[in-house]
């Protein structure tokens, strides 16, 4: 077994009907640009009623329908947004308890522990989240993952990581090994994949592979490393 493989995301998707929603961070090949990428899946009609949105730069989920939603509670919120030099993206209104409490002076882990996972019974959806810090023309980052500790959500596992960034690699996380009944969660370490200098490309290899009954949206963002500017690409298969 190499534990330093590296695999592209289609590699890592490709055939796994739902592997949930989904985080990215990591370092283009050439090393100019951060790249992070989100995206959320959904079996039910609820989930399946969203779509992405970005305003005054930030992301949000929101109904693609509103007159549909059955329970707004866990699927609309902001899931990427920035605080000073710190880029934030989750899977849920932890977005907003990292994004405070680093206004107050509280860190990404310590924020996240004020946090759980989702309430879903009997999934019990894992909060995952990530966060990169920039600075002097590089970035480190973080993800982390709130999970339950048994079947019967009982208590929180909280898995918190840190990495410097190298040129190509980047980390995958999601919420779901595979689909089943309950949902199996996310288990191990953050996967190493490949992130490539193209945006386009690395949008592509994503949505392509994402399992095409359950894949809603996605979002990717490429931030220059030397000007700071972002380069971004927004898929959603509800089209307004």
């Amino acid at each position: 077994m190499n534990i330093y493989e590296i695999q592209s995301m289609g590699e890592r998707i490709r055939g796994n009907h739902y592997v949930g929603r989904g985080i990215v961070i990591g370092k283009t090949r050439s090393g100019r640009a951060a790249a992070t990428a989100y995206f959320i899946m959904g079996r039910s009609a609820n989930s399946r009623n969203r779509v992405f949105t970005v305003k005054d730069g930030t992301l949000y989920t929101e109904p693609f329908d509103p007159g549909k939603v059955a329970d707004p509670s866990l699927i609309i919120y902001a899931a990427q947004r920035r605080y000073q030099n710190k880029l934030i993206v989750t899977n849920g209104d932890q977005t907003d308890t990292i994004y405070e409490g680093l206004k107050n002076g509280v860190d990404f882990a310590a924020s996240l522990a004020t946090r759980e996972f989702e309430p879903d019974r009997p999934n019990f959806t894992p909060r995952i989240s990530g966060m990169i810090t920039f600075g002097q023309g590089d970035f480190t980052y973080e993800m982390s993952i709130l999970k339950s500790a048994d079947a019967e959500g009982s208590a929180c596992c909280r898995y918190h990581f840190s990495y410097p960034a190298l040129k190509g690699l980047g980390h995958f996380i999601h919420t779901y090994l595979c689909d089943g009944d309950p949902i199996p969660t996310f288990q191990g370490e953050p996967e190493r994949i490949s992130v490539p200098d193209e945006i386009d490309a690395f949008t592509e290899d994503i949505w392509s592979n994402l399992d095409a009954d359950n894949k809603i949206s996605l979002y990717v963002c490429y931030t220059d490393l030397t000007t700071g500017a972002m380069e971004t690409r927004l898929i959603n298969k509800n089209c307004k």
